[in-house]
């Protein structure tokens, strides 16, 4: 089996802030993910995390997914190239559109860094659609930079918010209590608040 740290195959793609937070990322999946089951990965990107954290999680199987063909092509190269027996084919799903997820249940949901490149409505539909996939007890797992009532914003997050509207004004970085308001609407509970390098978040929900 190949290593995932190795130099991405013909057709994946890779992120240098990918190799910069995937291990704390992955520390935190190992505390809250279940001993066994299905994790769902919404909007994978590159495939990098889904190779990375199958590797390192050979108990739970990884079922990657993307609404993007050329994301879905590097998540299949990373696959066909580490043949990791629980990583999953990937599959398209679009998050903003939750009644239309090909997936009736999950172990687990997982989200990194989507919500503040998407609208709204994807995170809208993330919480629906995780709110419907999980079971009582079911882990919803977020990944990114939040801005938080009562918490001075960074000034780095301050200026990549900034970046972000200017890029698409549908972007932008979510206030941490605005996306808890709308997990909470699909009976999913803000269960722990973890800080992560380079002014990011770790959120655990859980279904309630």
């Amino acid at each position: 089996m190949a290593n995932p740290q190795h130099t991405p195959p013909p057709g994946a793609r890779t992120s240098p802030s990918t190799q910069r937070n995937r291990e704390p990322i992955l520390q935190v999946l190992k505390a809250c993910l279940p001993a066994s089951g299905t994790v769902v990965e919404i909007a994978s990107g590159a495939g990098e995390h889904a190779a990375y954290n199958a590797a390192a999680l050979p108990h739970l199987l990884w079922r990657p997914t993307d609404a993007d063909d050329e994301a879905l092509a590097s998540i299949a190269a990373w696959r066909d190239h580490l043949d990791l027996p629980n990583l999953l084919e990937p599959i398209r799903l679009d998050a903003s559109d939750p009644d239309g997820w090909p997936i009736d249940a999950a172990d687990a949901v997982v989200n990194i860094n989507m919500i503040h490149i998407a609208p709204w409505s994807a995170t809208q539909g993330l919480m629906a659609g995780a709110g419907r996939l999980l079971s009582s007890g079911g882990v919803l797992f977020l990944y990114g930079p939040y801005l938080e009532d009562d918490v001075d914003t960074a000034l780095g997050n301050v200026e990549f918010d900034q970046s972000l509207r200017r890029r698409n004004p549908l972007w932008g970085i979510r206030r941490l209590e605005a996306v808890a308001a709308e997990a909470a609407r699909h009976g999913l509970g803000l269960s722990e608040r973890i800080a992560m390098p380079a002014n990011n978040l770790s959120l655990i929900f859980r279904k309630t």
